[in-house]
């Protein structure tokens, strides 16, 4: 089986964000990174696949010359190839765009299977993968907790809500969004990171792709990003206990109308 997983490169979560001068989006050359999460539990799915069924497992990525850091991770943990659409723009584009751009990363790719994360831990818009799989025409499933291959289709386990869970059949080639906590996630070992010195990278520019800046315009534009105001406050209230009681009860019923 064939896989192609789609990873990002996000902000580290410990790391601490600042706002940029013209406030749409953090100071980036300050701040370390890592792999999306949800991300990184797609590359798990298919390496256990692989490790399972066989075949190969290639990353595709779109980003500036930093995401080489999370490639190079990804090909330690057990990946064969990867592609890396690299070009400083890439790492700022809406979910339509980054979806077209992996999509032409793609030409020329033959896969089974493709997979992303649900959705990036920086922008959460979730949307990525399902218009990727469209604009490939590809069946797809979302939120997928479990995959098992059988007589060249696949039966995927979905999370619902209200903790429910369904299962579909699906023919392949196929696309699946991967939901975080689907299995452990593996570490890559000390023979990984050397042999992923090695492996083949392939860099794909924006010179390459031959597009007008038409081409990857963002349909959607962050306009300000900023930290929310407090506006809460801690009220004491004054008295005796039973008039302390009784002044929590009237702020709780008619204020917080918890009661």
């Amino acid at each position: 089986m064939n896989i192609v997983v789609c990873i990002k490169q996000v902000a580290a979560k410990d790391s601490t964000l600042r706002l940029s001068e013209d406030q749409t989006w953090i100071r980036e050359g300050e701040i370390s990174y890592e792999i999306n999460e949800p991300d990184a539990y797609a590359l798990e799915a298919a390496l256990r696949l692989k490790e399972q069924h066989g075949g190969t497992v290639v990353t595709l990525s779109a980003g500036p010359a930093r995401a080489l850091q999370v490639i190079r991770e990804a090909l330690a943990k057990g990946a064969d190839r990867a592609i890396h659409l690299e070009d400083d723009t890439f790492s700022r584009l809406d979910a339509y765009a980054t979806a077209r751009l992996l999509a032409a990363g793609l030409k020329g790719e033959s896969f089974d299977l493709l997979l992303t994360g649900l959705q990036s831990d920086d922008l959460g818009y979730a949307q990525t993968g399902v218009i990727l799989a469209e604009l490939l025409g590809l069946p797809h499933a979302t939120i997928i907790m479990d995959i098992q291959p059988f007589d060249g289709c696949i039966k995927v386990k979905r999370e619902l809500e209200g903790g429910w869970f369904q299962w579909v059949q699906m023919p392949l080639p196929a696309l699946l969004t991967i939901q975080s906590g689907l299995a452990k996630l593996r570490y890559a070992t000390l023979m990984g990171i050397k042999k992923a010195r090695t492996k083949e990278v392939r860099r794909i520019t924006r010179a390459d792709l031959g597009w007008s800046e038409a081409d990857w315009a963002n349909r959607q534009q962050i306009r300000r990003v900023y930290v929310p105001k407090k506006v809460k406050q801690t009220q004491f209230l004054d008295g005796s206990p039973k008039e302390a009681a009784a002044r929590l009860v009237e702020k709780l019923r008619f204020e917080a109308r918890v009661l």
